[in-house]
Parts: structure tokens; sequence; C-alpha cells
């Protein structure tokens, strides 16, 4: 479970320490990338509560998921559909479930 807090953590240090600024045409891109990452890290969080984290499968998810999401917003872009709202609505509802279970594992404690 302390993999995926601790590229949690190392990620937002990185992010406000570093003055990148995002190209307003990547943003998209970028918003779907960042919800597909945080859906790979709660689903991390929640594995390893359930006694299930591997590390193989969390490293191959986070960047399968990121980049199926940015492709799906590419794709999206250049058909002129807005595909990126597939991806927003699939990892945001994912996200939800994963922070459900993961609080009741912690209150069960």
């Amino acid at each position: 479970m302390w993999l995926p807090v601790l590229g949690l953590a190392l990620g937002l240090i990185i992010g406000l320490i570093v003055p990148i600024s995002m190209p307003q045409a990547y943003v998209q891109y970028m918003s779907v990338a960042v919800l597909a990452a945080l859906d790979s890290v709660f689903g991390g969080a929640r594995a390893g509560l359930e006694k299930k984290f591997d590390d193989v499968v969390f490293i191959t998810g986070f960047f399968s998921n990121t980049l199926l999401a940015a492709g799906l917003a590419y794709i999206g872009e250049r058909l002129g559909v807005a595909l990126y709202t597939a991806a927003i609505f699939a990892f945001g509802v994912r996200l939800f479930q994963n922070l459900a279970i993961i609080r009741r594992h912690i209150l069960k404690k």
C-alpha cells in the first residue's frame, strides 16, 4: 500500500516544485491523464488494503490507463467528438468506488 501513496506524494511534490506550465492545447489530455493516474493510485491503495497488491499490475495499469485516456482524448479531438468524457466518466466512477471501499476498510479497523 505504501507504493501508491509514495508515488502520489512524490508526484505532488515534483508538481509543486517544478515550474512547468502546460500549453492550453494539452490541458484536455493532461486532465484525463491525471484522472487515469489517480484511478490507478486509488486502485493500488484498495488492493493494498485487500492484501492483493502486485507491483507489476500496478505499474502496467498506471501506464496503460494513462495512455488509453490520452489516446481517447486525442482520437476524440481528431474526430471532433468529446471522447474524453467517456474516460472522465469511467475514471470518475471508479475513483469514487475505490474511495468508498478504502473508507470502509479503514473504518473496519
